[in-house]
């Protein structure tokens, strides 16, 4: 599935009362609802700024792994980087729009 912006209805980003963490809230055209927790829209952020300023990278992948240590305050779920890759090629969603 592709999101394009003419999709979404509202896009909504707050702290909720009583709550620390921000979350995004998608209303998409046809009625359905997505709710991201601050986490998530980090991890994508993050990636989006390493492809946008790095000079080679065209590609930046994040998995999922559950960490037996982490800082205080942080989630044990966390998305690592796992690679990059440099430029050239069609990615998977490249070739489904193309």
């Amino acid at each position: 599935m592709i999101i394009r912006n003419e999709d979404i209805r509202e896009l909504i980003v707050e702290v909720l009362e009583g709550h620390r963490h921000i979350r995004t809230t998608i209303l998409f055209q046809d009625g359905r609802e997505w709710v991201l927790q601050e986490a998530t829209i980090a991890n994508l952020v993050r990636a989006y700024i390493i492809i946008r300023t790095h000079p080679t990278i065209a590609k930046v992948k994040l998995e999922g792994r559950r960490l037996t240590e982490t800082k205080e305050g942080y989630a044990d779920w966390q998305l690592l980087e796992v690679g990059g890759e440099k430029n050239g090629g069609m990615d998977r969603v490249a070739k489904e729009i193309a």
